[in-house]
């Protein structure tokens, strides 16, 4: 069970009471085990496996009553969810308005947060700042300003993640680079509340990890030395499977190919961080296309299909 598919009043599930009775139901039925899809933000097409950053949680999923409670939205301003759909997430008008409410939130939180609040900010910021949230930030606001266009399309200097270009930005943008800070925030700290209590109930938290990241993502863009792509951003071999019984073309699935010997060279750390962080949101953690590890299918990124792909050692 996904989070987006749990019952709620604002369009989508959330980390709520929602979440929370889910778990009081599974321990009521005596299963010990809450398997769900990767939590990251998702973008066009609304698929968790293609996420804007692996690291970065879902922001639509946030609790908004939560955010009523602690005083950073007033009861009639979330009352605008309360119009979307209940069965089923209409993401074209769920993000526009959910995003509209949660830079409110955002710009509340930094006025009137609690003592204890602020130092948990403080310290959420000293542990993720430099591996991934501060890159993550700087990546929203350019996808914003680009018109949520792929990174590869953007101005040349932010392709290029020009120092000088992300140095003037961060000034002219810290207000915006906060907000989103926040928000990862507020998505941790909702989610750490409930692992715990799953964890009480004798619940274990069940994540999912696909080996592979997507290409217009905040990780390809600030790592970009890790992957197989060139300094535009354009890959020359991308990720599918071979022709198998249920496909005779194989599946294309357009993802950058590692670089395995940079990872090597570097001591494999991006991947430690990466496993570390999936560790702090669930107990259990499975690699989607383990087997990539050790093997994996490279197709030449002009190719129509999978067919003309071949082995590659991980």
């Amino acid at each position: 069970m996904h989070i987006t598919s749990l019952p709620g009043h604002y369009g989508i599930g959330e980390i709520g009471q929602q979440a929370f009775s889910f778990v009081d139901t599974l321990n009521s039925l005596g299963l010990g085990v809450w398997q769900f899809l990767p939590l990251g933000p998702t973008a066009y097409g609304d698929s968790p496996y293609q996420p804007l950053s692996t690291f970065a949680g879902n922001e639509m999923l946030i609790d908004i009553d939560d955010l009523v409670q602690n005083g950073f939205l007033k009861t009639t301003e979330a009352a605008i969810l309360q119009s979307l759909p209940a069965d089923y997430v209409d993401y074209g008008n769920l993000i526009p308005a959910k995003s509209k409410l949660l830079k409110i939130a955002a710009g509340r939180f930094a006025r009137q947060a609690s003592s204890r609040l602020k130092r948990e900010f403080d310290a959420f910021i000293d542990q993720n700042d430099v591996d991934w949230l501060h890159e993550y930030a700087l990546f929203r606001i350019l996808k914003t300003r680009h018109n949520e266009r792929p990174w590869p399309q953007w101005d040349r200097q932010y392709v290029h993640h020009d120092d000088a270009a992300l140095l003037r930005l961060e000034r002219e943008a810290k207000a915006a680079i906060n907000e989103i800070k926040v928000l990862q925030f507020l998505f941790h700290h909702q989610w750490q509340r409930l692992r715990r209590y799953a964890n009480e109930s004798g619940v274990r938290l069940f994540g999912d990890m696909p080996i592979c990241i997507a290409l217009d993502s905040a990780d390809a863009w600030a790592n970009r030395e890790i992957l197989r792509i060139d300094d535009n951003g354009q890959p020359d071999f991308v990720a599918g499977v071979p022709p198998d019984y249920f496909s005779e073309d194989g599946q294309l699935w357009g993802n950058p190919l590692y670089d395995w010997e940079t990872h090597a060279q570097t001591g494999y750390r991006w991947w430690i961080e990466r496993m570390r962080a999936s560790s702090e949101l669930a107990d259990i953690v499975r690699i989607d296309h383990f087997r990539g590890f050790e093997a994996y299918w490279s197709v030449p990124a002009n190719a129509a299909t999978a067919r003309d792909g071949s082995w590659e050692p991980g």
